[in-house]
């Protein structure tokens, strides 16, 4: 019988799976032997994965995208990378959303046992690595300073309190992109590496190629250091109606790029996944098909692909 790691943060969301536990144990055995892990401080999942990955052919993680994060940051680091189960449990979970995993345990957990292998783009960001998304600039520390209890308490909702409550004190970030071909400078409200079809709880990128090779990299443009109020207005018009109702827009850049070099300033911190990553410059490569997520059989994402 194969073998399955299943590791879960028991603080993510609501804390559901850690009084699920024993369901998801007993309906994953019915095809691996299982060993359970806690995630149990910052780092501990990549401990884990590090030292017993190697030797299963399946890791099942739970928890929010963060938790997801660490495995697939974790995973790329391996010689041998076991496919990876998601039940998502967090309070956003835009990776599950891009890819039609149920929030539903049991039905996340039949997606794990009746589902199919996809292999999902990777962003590798510096020594880093990523499966949705990478920005800097406005909202992107709303993930990461919002209060832990307060996202237990109000959901995804904790997260738009917390950016309105910056919203007008927003400074620019002034950036380079550096490309094969060219390059783009500027001052910016945000710069935004797309690889979902969901960011921050929203369609953003409803057509989304996940394993193409390439990320979607947007620029809204603000002319000065306080960003303005139309600013502020473009930037929430592309998350709510999406990359592709902005492409030809003014003052907003869209890149399709597979690798590339952003030069900015040493103290502006970036955010990968919805967790701070750190600061300064930095180089992107996308890894095409380099993670392997279980996906529901009828992936309605290939559909869409197609018709576009």
């Amino acid at each position: 019988m194969e073998k399955c790691l299943f590791i879960y943060n028991p603080f993510a969301g609501k804390g559901k799976i850690k009084s699920k536990e024993k369901y998801i144990v007993g309906r994953l055995q019915e095809k691996y032997e299982v060993d359970v892990c806690y995630s149990q401080y910052a780092g501990n999942i990549k401990k884990i994965i590090l030292e017993r990955g190697g030797n299963v052919s399946l890791i099942v993680g739970a928890g929010g995208d963060g938790t997801l994060n660490e495995i697939i940051d974790s995973v790329m680091r391996l010689e041998n990378k076991p496919q990876i189960g998601y039940i998502p449990s967090g309070t956003v979970n835009d990776v599950a959303h891009s890819l039609y995993i149920p929030r539903n345990i049991k039905k996340a957990v039949d997606n794990i046992l009746n589902g199919q292998p996809f292999s999902h783009d990777i962003m590798k960001i510096n020594d880093r690595f990523g499966i949705y998304v990478c920005a800097v600039g406005m909202f992107t520390d709303a993930s990461y300073a919002t209060d832990q209890k307060v996202k237990k308490k109000l959901g995804k909702v904790a997260y738009m309190f917390n950016g309105a409550k910056s919203i007008f004190k927003t400074k620019s970030v002034k950036l380079k992109v550096l490309f094969e071909g060219g390059e783009i400078e500027g001052r910016y409200a945000i710069f935004l590496i797309n690889n979902s079809r969901y960011t921050a709880g929203m369609p953003i990128n409803k057509y989304a190629n996940l394993n193409d090779g390439l990320v979607d990299v947007m620029l809204v443009e603000s002319k000065k250091e306080v960003v303005r109020f139309f600013t502020i207005c473009r930037t929430m018009f592309m998350f709510l109606r999406g990359i592709s109702h902005c492409i030809n827009k003014k003052h907003i850049h869209h890149l399709h790029l597979s690798s590339f070099r952003v030069e900015i300033d040493k103290d502006i911190n970036i955010n990968l996944d919805g967790e701070r990553m750190g600061c300064g410059c930095f180089d992107v490569n996308v890894i095409k098909g380099g993670a392997t997520l279980i996906v529901p059989k009828i992936h309605k994402l290939q559909k869409r692909i197609k018709k576009v």
